[in-house]
């Protein structure tokens, strides 16, 4: 069974209290229980959150070593942290699937968020459907796990 990691930056602890116009109601634990449902048995689902660059940085490491894929939401670290960026890019510079997916639109919201460092290094980008993103997310890396060579 194909694990995968599904990394969150600073601040999206606070899911489902934290600005609900923008992020929705829902928490991690609930997002936790609608990424399992919808993997079922083709994967495990090992959702995790920090406020700390090193330790998300860490997390990304530790994919690269045991080659698995990585949904990640960067959150504030997608706009300026370059060392964050660099851990990405050992990901999928390995041949590991690393999607890049935010809950809302950065692109409809402040200028500074329209940039993105870790876009360029991703596999690819989901942004702006609230958890579907996940769900779409999780969906493209089932699919290119399937279509990695063993």
């Amino acid at each position: 069974m194909t694990r995968i990691l599904v990394l969150n930056g600073p601040n999206l602890g606070r899911l489902g209290s934290r600005e609900p116009d923008v992020y929705g109601t829902a928490n991690l634990d609930d997002l936790r229980a609608i990424l399992a449902s919808s993997a079922g048995d083709a994967a495990t689902i090992d959702v995790r959150q920090t406020n700390d660059e090193a330790e998300l940085i860490a997390w990304l490491y530790e994919a690269t070593d045991a080659s698995v894929p990585v949904i990640l939401n960067p959150a504030a670290f997608t706009h300026y942290s370059y060392a964050l960026r660099d851990a990405a890019a050992l990901v999928t510079k390995a041949g590991i699937p690393l999607v890049e997916v935010h809950i809302s639109n950065p692109h409809s919201r402040e200028t500074f968020r329209h940039t993105s460092v870790i876009s360029g290094v991703a596999t690819g980008v989901i942004a702006g459907f609230g958890f579907d993103s996940y769900r779409l997310a999780l969906d493209a890396v089932l699919r290119l796990t399937a279509a990695r060579p063993a």
